[in-house]
């Protein structure tokens, strides 16, 4: 039947979502020898570039109506970054990927390139825990709370694709069993993620990334997260975020740090 043919359709473009949120939250987690190992495999780039070239063919036109002005004239390729992307890891090696990391990252909130979305805007003192609260909020409404092996923060952009990419796999799942209430869910709480969250900074971080090492691994990455974040909004119809986004004023941190240990979801888990 046609119905079950576009469910089809829209399930394997939930999964391509799914497999590109997957590896760019991979990405952005603090190196170790397991990530690379999974980025370096063949399997893994080649789901992505295929992910790539389904996405790009049912992609919607860049002049649809009703569509934020501000990504009309911003041109997205997202095969020809996935190549250019691909391309750093078979030379990348765990030692360099650290190195790197340190210098883009630093060993606080505040490093040259900031993964944390709540260090980012000019708000008063309560606003930072506000933010975490509403990013905990939206974990908390699909069951999922934050591991505390790494004691890695919520809001780092790794945890919020993680999210996403949780999100796109229930959408799937609802469309894969035809189930019409949970397809709505999970594409409503994308939809406002990604207005509220991802797209807010997510911007600004990867034009960091590709600013600080513009031609490496982390300014790649940096091209592809921005393209994919343009993507998302184009199809979603959301406005994209700022590119030049200032951090915060320095306050004490009272943040509470947690997060991750590789597994099917390496820093968000089923309570229980």
């Amino acid at each position: 039947m046609v119905t079950d043919h576009i469910q089809e359709s829209l399930r394997d473009e939930a999964l391509c979502r799914s497999v590109f949120y997957g590896a760019l939250s991979l990405a952005l987690h603090p190196p170790s020898q397991e990530s690379l190992k999974s980025l370096q495999s063949g399997d893994a780039w080649l789901a992505l570039l295929d992910a790539a070239v389904l996405l790009m063919a049912n992609a919607p036109p860049a002049n649809a109506p009703g569509e934020a002005t501000a990504t009309q004239e911003t041109p997205v390729d997202l095969v020809a970054r996935v190549e250019d992307w691909v391309r750093t890891l078979d030379s990348l090696t765990l030692e360099a990927w650290l190195a790197v990391h340190a210098k883009l990252f630093g060993h606080t909130a505040r490093g040259v390139v900031c993964p944390y979305e709540a260090e980012y805007g000019q708000e008063g003192l309560f606003e930072q825990p506000r933010q975490l609260a509403r990013i905990m909020g939206f974990y908390h409404a699909f069951g999922l709370t934050t591991r505390d092996a790494e004691r890695e923060r919520a809001d780092h952009i790794s945890c919020e694709l993680e999210f996403l990419d949780f999100l796109s796999r229930k959408e799937a799942v609802a469309l894969e069993s035809n189930d019409s209430a949970l397809q709505s869910e999970t594409q409503k709480a994308t939809r406002l993620f990604l207005r509220d969250h991802m797209a807010r900074f997510g911007f600004a971080f990867a034009r960091l990334l590709r600013e600080n090492e513009p031609t490496g691994f982390w300014g790649r990455l940096g091209e592809l997260l921005f393209d994919f974040l343009t993507f998302e909004c184009r199809r979603l119809r959301l406005p994209p975020g700022m590119q030049l986004l200032s951090l915060r004023t320095a306050e004490e941190d009272a943040v509470p740090m947690a997060c991750g240990e590789p597994s099917d979801l390496i820093q968000l888990k089923l309570p229980g």
